[in-house]
């Protein structure tokens, strides 16, 4: 266990009635630090040597966990490592977007172990529903009875308000069918799971925090740059979803544009600008939307979009700094690696212009996870909401 690249989790108590509370906290210490043996994590979380020896017997009778081979020291006994079982619980993550939706089958390692996806000019929601439906028979297919057992439940990241986005997406005036939709109810027609919905920017937050460079971070902001851009918050190494569950709305923040007037970050910083520059000289713009991407028929267009994105964010990250005191802002977003790295770099470069007196602007990083963030953070939704500390 590496204490200088990983955030502690600590605070067990050893009074009884609180079993579901330890639990969650030794499955979130083995799922943070890997194979650990029960003496360490009775070290770390302050819990008695019994009380740990009794939740890891439990749990492994449960399925959560597996043992491994025992390891001698120098003297007494020999620890036994415990692992998360892979297979200990499973759950289907759907990303709704403006452009393509993704639907991922993840275990409990965080392992992905199938995915799909589907492009369309906009969502609609009998399409999607269908998709998903036939999503998540096709990737049971290859599951053990076994497994099919352990499937804990249905992940949706879909974005804040989607109706509100009709004029942008240039959708007809029904898309904003989906101020009514119950997606709980549409959902129950077609499976029986426990269904999690979390906003498409926490997401994809959750799984950088989970999968990505935020277990080095305690105190973070999170940018995702998808069609329109959002992001995340992790204050005390968790993440904040909100009262209203959007937390980190950064696509309203008011930044320059580009031509000097106030505009909203969503209007600066995002791929509908970049989908429309290329369409503007009618170019087929499905490509920036299809996984594994490869934006390379597109780069006289990427780079003028780097830097009014660059100077945007700079901006961006200057406020929220200013407000509170973030070690980093982690940019990641539905883009390559190489132009991922691009626009950081270029931000960094913007930021370093600004005027930050009384302040300590946060270091602009390249986010670890890549497209499928918000895909990945969904299917993370039942698996924390039912057994890890978020």
């Amino acid at each position: 266990m590496d204490g200088s690249e990983i955030r502690k989790l600590s605070g067990g108590v050893n009074q009884t009635g609180v079993r579901a509370h330890n639990e969650r906290l030794i499955l979130s210490m083995i799922q943070r630090y890997g194979e650990v043996a029960g003496s360490e994590i009775a070290k770390q979380s302050g819990l008695s040597a019994q009380t740990v020896s009794n939740i890891l017997r439990m749990l492994e009778a449960d399925g959560f966990l597996l043992r491994g081979e025992p390891k001698r020291g120098r003297v007494g006994k020999p620890s036994v490592p415990m692992a998360i079982n892979p297979d200990g619980a499973l759950s289907f993550g759907l990303k709704i977007g403006r452009r393509s939706a993704d639907l991922v089958l993840m275990n409990l390692a965080g392992e992905v172990l199938g995915a799909s996806q589907t492009t369309y000019r906009y969502p609609m929601p009998a399409e999607l529903m269908g998709y998903l439906a036939q999503g998540m028979q096709d990737l049971a297919c290859d599951l053990s009875d076994y497994q099919r057992t352990r499937l804990a439940g249905i992940g949706i990241a879909a974005p804040y308000e989607i109706w509100s986005w009709t004029d942008v997406l240039g959708a007809p005036e029904e898309f904003r069918i989906w101020r009514d939709i119950d997606v709980a109810q549409e959902i129950a027609k077609i499976s029986d799971l426990a269904l999690f919905t979390e906003n498409d920017g926490t997401a994809a937050c959750r799984a950088e925090h989970v999968f990505g460079r935020g277990r080095a971070f305690g105190d973070y902001a999170y940018f995702f740059i998808g069609s329109f851009i959002g992001g995340g918050v992790v204050l005390n190494s968790k993440v904040e979803i909100g009262s209203k569950k959007n937390a980190g709305a950064f696509g309203s923040l008011r930044v320059p544009g580009p031509d000097g007037t106030e505009v909203a970050l969503l209007d600066a910083a995002s791929l509908h600008l970049l989908e429309a520059a290329i369409a503007r000289d009618g170019l087929d713009t499905s490509g920036l939307w299809r996984l594994p991407q490869d934006w390379s028929v597109f780069e006289d267009y990427i780079e003028p979009w780097v830097q009014t994105t660059a100077a945007a964010l700079a901006h961006a990250i200057r406020s929220i700094g200013s407000v509170m005191d973030f070690e980093a802002v982690l940019i990641g977003g539905a883009i390559p690696d190489d132009v991922k790295a691009r626009v950081v770099e270029c931000t960094r470069d913007e930021l370093g212009r600004l005027d930050t007196r009384g302040m300590v602007p946060p270091s602009a990083e390249v986010a670890g996870v890549g497209a499928n963030a918000r895909a990945l953070g969904a299917a993370c939704g039942p698996i924390y909401a039912q057994y890890f500390y978020q």
